[in-house]
């Protein structure tokens, strides 16, 4: 079996985010990027998929000069990928339908029997690389997936899929596909910085053709940013402390300030 990880790499939250001088996106000069989280989840999934049927696992990211792709790929090698690889050229990261054109392009390239991204990202929250990438490549699709088994013999797996209300759908899908991948049966393994960096200095990254010219937005997407803003603060909770009888007050006069349930005390 042939397992392919799409990853995209985001900005990092834990550090503050501030709108860039046009006011129409994320100012990324000196931001800090990593993998997002349910790419993370798809990898880890592939891993043990990968353990369990036997084959190998490549991971492809897209060649974004913001950020460290090289870094991004060194830590799935780390993690236990077999293979990893840069996927074309961009300026500033590209909208879902430019990079699922660029990794649809990679893929015609590179054996695969299932391939595996996140669910959606971040920085963007479309879920819709998925589905381009299976679109593109006349592929199956199922996306929100919580569990995978392949069937004896690899030709399909059976994936279960998650709907709101706690309703999970069971599929069985032939190979090869391409699955958004909600969650991993385990977390994410830890991959030890000192194998990362050793690995960005000595790992094979494979240069594949996706495309790309530099730009990164409104690809063929027809969604153009006209403005973006940090949200205004509101005003601030109040905590009520106090015994229980100083505690009705404080609300009865909280509730009598706003006009609420005035009818009903009189």
């Amino acid at each position: 079996m042939e397992y392919v990880v799409l990853l995209k790499q985001v900005p990092d939250l834990a550090e503050d985010l501030a709108i860039d001088g046009d006011g129409t996106g994320i100012d990324r000069e000196w931001l800090s990027f990593v993998a997002s989280e349910w790419d993370e989840y798809a990898l880890e999934e592939a891993l043990h998929l990968r353990d369990a049927t036997g084959g190998s696992v490549t991971c492809l990211a897209l060649g974004v000069e913001s950020g460290d792709v090289s870094e991004l790929l060194a830590t799935c090698l780390a993690r236990g990928a077999d293979r990893v690889g840069k996927v074309g050229s961009f300026e500033h990261g590209p909208d879902s339908h430019a990079a699922a054109a660029a990794f649809a392009e990679a893929l015609r390239g590179i054996p695969h029997d299932l391939v595996l991204t996140g669910v959606q990202a971040i920085d963007d929250l479309d879920g819709q690389v998925g589905p381009l990438v299976a679109t593109r490549l006349d592929l199956p699709h199922v996306s929100v997936v919580t569990h995978i088994a392949v069937a004896d013999g690899g030709g399909a797996v059976t994936v279960h899929q998650e709907y709101a209300g706690g309703v999970v759908g069971e599929f069985e899908v032939m190979l090869p596909a391409v699955l958004g991948v909600q969650t991993s049966r385990e977390a994410p393994r830890y991959a030890p910085v000192s194998r990362v960096r050793q690995l960005m200095k000595t790992a094979t990254i494979e240069a594949l053709d996706g495309g790309g010219g530099g730009g990164g937005g409104g690809s063929g997407s027809g969604l153009v940013i006209e403005s973006m803003a940090v949200p205004t603060v509101g005003r601030a909770a109040e905590m009520i402390t106090g015994n229980p009888a100083a505690i009705a007050d404080r609300i009865a006069a909280i509730l009598a300030e706003r006009g609420i349930g005035s009818g009903a005390a009189r």
